[in-house]
């Protein structure tokens, strides 16, 4: 495969989130040979993180377990997970790219049994959860990771108890003499499909997170509806577990400002409306409080918002929170608004607050190992100073999941077109 792959006719596809997967699986089907590099143990990004996706509701597995198939099926794809693009240098049709690989201390033997994890006994945060609990040291990176291969973390390498882990493993899988690996490939195109970071809300000083425990972001919301999240899709209060049945969804969460992020992340809207199912379909006795400045739902999206706002329990305030507050003793949260439609002053009291923090780019948090042309905000520019290097997804513009399938299709056609300057 290496051989295949150090041609000029073939891809490097940086990131394996959603666009990723799909650039990835374009380029492969139309012929190309692909290198896939991610730098999770995992495929699937964000989307393997959310509970469900709009407008229809579905649980990412609904996608991602139809490119996973497709990817085991198709043999000019090459996929190297915990790996990094560490240097890229020369033109459309002859990139010379190298690759980091970190160890993940098991092979391609594990079946995923769970013995390693049973023997293990340090925790470790749970990064697919954003830290809302831990995990053993020989963990699962989640129930529905491919590869479906365990890991086992570098903390407790080196120690007796990573030798119980690999006596643990009765197929030889557990390898603790791993270290990294670095490779050079000689490729046609690049596609960029690095992503997005939600924005660190505990700079939003006046909204309080990471101080109030009962304030949280979107993408926390979306680990506690997942049924594989870390209360089961029970959507609890952190500060005593209790169930969360009044919410207060604020939107533009340092969005649309000039002293966070000065742009729309686009999807913030529905996805706040999203979230807001997932708790009326548990609870009927619950209710949903949307803040907004205005609600962006455009063309197959409008349905989507109507059907929402028609619930009797969801309420929608034009206005941004100027504060809230937490009361130390009930960990009740108070959001105090001007709402615009009536002039008056609104301040009310929930269970929970969730920040719909908007989309920053990986390529702003991470520098990226080439000459890519970014635009202020981080973003992957379309006229590139080096031909055969494709950005797509929200490296290149926040979008949604369906918005984004469609970018990497095209970013794909554009990649190959790249492999033939040579």
């Amino acid at each position: 495969m290496a051989d295949v792959l150090n041609a000029s006719r073939s891809i490097l596809v940086a990131g394996g989130g959603m666009s990723g997967l799909s650039a990835a699986l374009e380029a492969a089907e139309a012929g190309i040979p692909v290198c896939l590099v991610e730098r999770e143990p995992y495929l699937g990004g964000r989307v393997a993180r959310m509970n469900k996706y709009f407008p229809k509701l579905c649980p990412p597995s609904c996608g991602l377990e139809i490119n996973f198939r497709r990817i085991r099926n198709n043999p000019l794809i090459r996929v190297f997970t915990m790996a990094e693009v560490e240097k890229i240098a020369g033109e459309a049709g002859n990139f010379d790219v190298s690759i980091k690989v970190a160890p993940r201390y098991v092979n391609e033997k594990c079946t995923g049994c769970g013995l390693c994890s049973e023997a293990a006994s340090t925790a470790v945060p749970d990064a697919f959860n954003y830290g809302l609990q831990t995990v053993r040291a020989a963990y699962l990176p989640h129930e529905f990771a491919f590869p479906m291969r365990y890991v086992v973390a570098p903390e407790v390498i080196g120690t007796p108890e990573a030798e119980a882990i690999k006596a643990a493993c009765p197929y030889g899988a557990v390898d603790l003499d791993m270290q990294p690996v670095n490779f050079d490939l000689n490729v046609g195109a690049i596609v960029w499909a690095t992503g997005w970071q939600p924005y660190d809300a505990t700079g939003i000083r006046y909204y309080g997170a990471g101080k109030h425990r009962n304030v949280i972001t979107n993408v926390v919301m979306e680990r506690l509806a997942s049924p594989g999240g870390p209360t089961g899709g029970r959507i609890t209060r952190p500060s005593d577990g209790g169930e969360a049945k009044k919410i207060a969804f604020v939107q533009c969460a340092g969005s649309r400002d000039e002293n966070h992020l000065p742009y729309c992340s686009g999807v913030c809207c529905l996805a706040s409306l999203k979230q807001a199912t997932y708790l009326l379909e548990r609870d009927e006795n619950a209710s949903a409080t949307i803040f907004y400045i205005d609600i962006r739902a455009l063309g197959k999206y409008e349905s989507f918002f109507t059907r929402v706002r028609s619930d009797p329990r969801v309420n929608l305030i034009k206005g941004k929170p100027g504060e809230i507050s937490e009361d130390p003793e009930s960990g009740m949260v108070t959001v105090q608004v001007e709402d615009q439609a009536t002039g008056g002053i609104v301040k009310d009291q929930f269970d929970l607050a969730v920040l719909a923090v908007g989309m920053v780019p990986s390529c702003a948090v991470d520098t990226p190992p080439a000459q890519l042309a970014l635009d202020e905000h981080g973003f992957v520019l379309d006229e590139q100073p080096v031909p055969g290097i494709v950005g797509t997804g929200c490296a290149r513009k926040p979008v949604d999941v369906a918005s984004s399938v469609q970018d990497a299709t095209a970013a794909a056609l554009k990649a190959i077109q790249a492999t033939c300057r040579r």
